[in-house]
């Protein structure tokens, strides 16, 4: 152990920094958990509010739209996470079979950059273009379409999130993907061409195999964000005609409590999606290891 430190001792200390921050951060906060427990008011603090037990959780199931958030916000994570990976998974298949590399970086820098975009300005974006005299929308009037309610309408609003974000983050799913492909031995390929197989022939077999490893893993790993529908892109978007439909359990929280100053039921509400994401993160990780032998430890 002593002969072990002496080698990795520089590691240790080039990793404290970030794990006091993550401390500092992550781990002394949670203190403020006993809120969910509490009726919390500001001027008597945490260790003076009274203790109400799981009064904030009986409140969340039985209030009137609770089921309707939780819907949605399955809905619209699960949608997320399926086509969030089978469309860069898609995609860095025909990108990788792109000759010119030059075309292809250019490509995967298009593609990517729209991940550093904030959804402050892509929500101001969208909402400008999808709006009834936005530019989308004049379009498909002046080719003698109807106007489509992309903003207004729950149906056309769950697809307008979905593919939004899709739009956003796709490329770095790709990256994932491409790194993915770089390890497979070129061999392999020359090995079936020889053997007479065509560049279809060649990605059925060697191609998506190689891929499906890392998909398993990015797939299963995304479970645990199964109840986060994406609170700054709902928010920017969202408005009072799609709640039905849009109303994800982040926005309401913010609608309900926070802007209330129901401090505890929004803790109460946001330590059930950390356990509900910790059990599927542990499920997920289980999954990983299974199939594809993926491990942290």
């Amino acid at each position: 152990m002593r002969e072990k430190w002496s080698r990795t001792w520089p590691l240790h200390l080039m990793l404290l920094p970030a794990a006091i921050v993550t401390f500092i951060f992550a781990y002394v906060p949670m203190g403020g958990l006993v809120m969910a427990f509490q009726d919390f008011k500001p001027k008597h603090g945490l260790f003076h509010s009274e203790f109400i037990g799981l009064e904030h959780f009986r409140f969340m199931f039985e209030y009137p739209d609770s089921k309707e958030v939780i819907w949605n916000t399955l809905i619209i994570s699960g949608l997320k996470i399926v086509f969030g990976l089978i469309v860069p998974f898609v995609f860095a298949i025909l990108l990788n079979e792109i000759r010119r590399v030059f075309f292809k970086r250019v490509v995967q820098t298009l593609v990517y950059l729209p991940h550093f975009i904030s959804w402050v300005i892509l929500g101001a974006i969208l909402t400008d273009m999808l709006g009834s005299k936005g530019i989308v929308n004049t379009t498909l009037m002046s080719l003698g379409m109807t106007s489509i309610p992309w903003l207004t309408d729950g149906d056309w609003f769950r697809f307008t999130v979905v593919v939004s974000d899709i739009w956003q983050n796709f490329g770095f799913n790709t990256i994932v993907f491409l790194a993915a492909l770089a390890g497979v031995n070129p061999s392999l390929y020359e090995a079936a061409e020889v053997d007479g197989a065509n560049r279809w022939k060649q990605t059925i077999h060697i191609t998506i195999p190689a891929m499906i490893p890392i998909a398993v893993v990015v797939g299963t790993l995304s479970l645990g964000n199964i109840l986060n529908g994406g609170f700054d892109q709902i928010f920017n978007l969202y408005n009072s005609l799609v709640y039905d439909k849009g109303d994800i359990i982040d926005t309401f929280v913010y609608r309900t409590a926070i802007l209330n100053g129901q401090y505890s039921f929004g803790t109460a509400v946001g330590l059930f999606k950390s356990v509900i994401g910790l059990i599927m993160i542990v499920f997920a990780y289980r999954l990983a290891y299974k199939y594809a032998g993926y491990r942290i430890f």
